[in-house]
């Protein structure tokens, strides 16, 4: 299924006085958080995706991104935005180049392996050298699988479908369940 808004991260506290707010951002790009020119907020767990505000300015912590959102005036008011999520229409997300896919669009994808039912795709892990796709199988539990040429055979979100090879020992046999 392919998402409206992709969460950018989370606001963890008040930043001065003027009514910045400290955001833990969850993307792999934050530097283009600074060409955003709007946000919505939402509060935890909500689906409500009216509040847009507009970002009237955009600083870096060491881990922090710090934002300036309109209609944010003092302390108090960012003290309110503690723990509400940003997010950012699909439109303003960084581009993606060739067979560059967003997170958000894989997760839930229906894994098949080898031309067979093998699960459903839970979680991606960002590793150093590669992805690893986080599978949960009927039959085997959680599986992890390398995002590498071998083993991803072809990704199409758009289908709701991704198809792998499983490679020697990313299953043991033993792992059955009945």
């Amino acid at each position: 299924m392919m998402k409206d808004y992709f969460h950018i991260g989370t606001i963890t506290s008040p930043h001065g006085i003027r009514g910045d707010v400290n955001v833990y951002p969850i993307t792999d790009d934050p530097e283009h958080l600074r060409e955003l020119r709007t946000v919505v907020l939402a509060a935890p767990g909500s689906e409500d995706r009216s509040d847009i505000r507009k970002v009237e300015r955009v600083r870096y912590g060491k881990t922090l991104v710090i934002f300036g959102l309109e209609g944010v005036a003092d302390r108090n008011q960012a003290e309110s935005l503690r723990g509400y999520e940003l997010f950012i229409a699909r439109e303003d997300a960084s581009p993606l180049g060739e067979n560059e896919f967003y997170i958000a669009d894989l997760i839930g994808l229906d894994v098949f392996a080898d031309g067979e039912s093998f699960g459903t795709l839970r979680d991606v892990m960002q590793t150093g050298a590669n992805d690893v796709y986080v599978v949960d199988s009927p039959k085997y539990g959680e599986v992890l699988i390398p995002a590498i040429k071998d083993c991803v055979l072809k990704i199409a979100p758009e289908e709701g479908r991704m198809d792998v090879h499983l490679l020697p020992g990313l299953v043991r046999e033993s792992e059955d369940r009945p």
